[in-house]
């Protein structure tokens, strides 16, 4: 099976600002961009607000119906392809980590609750109120952005924050943010878990590093998300396992390795308990989806 790329900002050539700000109509990105529909990932930010059109979207295995209103926030390293429909009509924008983050300091856009891998839905439905609040400053971004001006990049990244704080106001009123404390060592896990799930699959180890008991950290994450830390631990790697599946040409034995199991046997063994079939069966229906 062939293996998928990664793109990164430099990919996309039109309305670059220093390589690490994309922003433009959905329209006019597919004229130039068509490559994107088959599965890639991207090392970016990614937004992605459907305006007209249909067609389907799968993220990282899971497929969302693509309608008016549906938005997509997407954290750099998944992957993604979508099927669209030729009337599909939209905005789109990429932005590093970097960009953003040394632009304002005191904040991430890590820290933005879509973004948090373990409560990640990456789909948004917005209603029409909703696209009327955020549409515009789309559209001021696309205008500043093929225009030659002072303070170009504050403006951008300034229009990007304010969507996604409205877009973040969104999320969390669909969110039942009862437990503010749990929901903070939750962000604190997740933090932890993207920086040592390749080296460090013990659960202790997570609560060591949070100052807190085993006990309290899987309370934590059994009350929101109805799942003890060696499941959270075991769904991050298997999710990995299938980027790195589908994204290149390893073997088992070099999937292990990266991942940190002390054998392929183990990790085919484990992945088969999680997911019911082999990895080479999961990659025939991967490819049978992609023909």
């Amino acid at each position: 099976m062939k293996p998928y790329p990664v793109y990164e900002i430099e990919n996309f050539e039109e309305n670059i600002f220093y390589n690490n700000l994309y922003v433009n109509s959905f329209k006019e990105h597919l004229k130039k961009h068509h490559f994107i529909e088959k599965l890639h990932r991207h090392n970016f930010y990614l937004l992605v607000l459907f305006t007209n059109g249909t067609g389907m979207h799968t993220i990282d295995f899971d497929t969302f119906e693509i309608t008016k209103g549906s938005m997509f926030l997407m954290q750099p390293g998944q992957i993604h392809s979508w099927q669209l429909s030729s009337d599909i009509e939209g905005f789109i924008v990429f932005c590093s980590k970097e960009i953003f983050n040394l632009h304002f300091e005191s904040k991430k856009i890590e820290q933005y609750p879509f973004f948090q891998s373990f409560e990640n839905n990456p789909e948004i439905f917005l209603s029409e109120k909703d696209m009327e609040k955020v549409t515009p400053y789309f559209m001021i971004m696309i205008e500043e952005s093929s225009a030659k001006r002072n303070y170009k990049k504050d403006k951008l990244l300034s229009l990007l924050d304010i969507i996604l704080i409205d877009i973040s106001r969104i999320y969390s009123s669909e969110k039942n943010q009862e437990k503010p404390v749990y929901n903070y060592k939750l962000k604190q896990f997740d933090l932890l878990l993207e920086n040592y799930y390749k080296i460090e699959k013990a659960p202790s180890f997570y609560a060591d590093k949070m100052a807190i008991t085993l006990k309290h950290l899987n309370r934590i994450t059994k009350t929101i998300l109805n799942k003890t830390v060696t499941e959270l631990i075991t769904q991050r790697v298997i999710l990995e396992s299938k980027r790195l599946l589908v994204e290149r040409n390893l073997s088992l034995t070099e999937i292990a390795d990266e991942l940190g199991f002390s054998s392929a046997n183990y990790f085919v063994k484990l992945f088969k308990k999680q997911e019911g079939i082999t990895s080479k069966e999961f990659l025939k229906q991967i490819f049978s989806q992609e023909t």
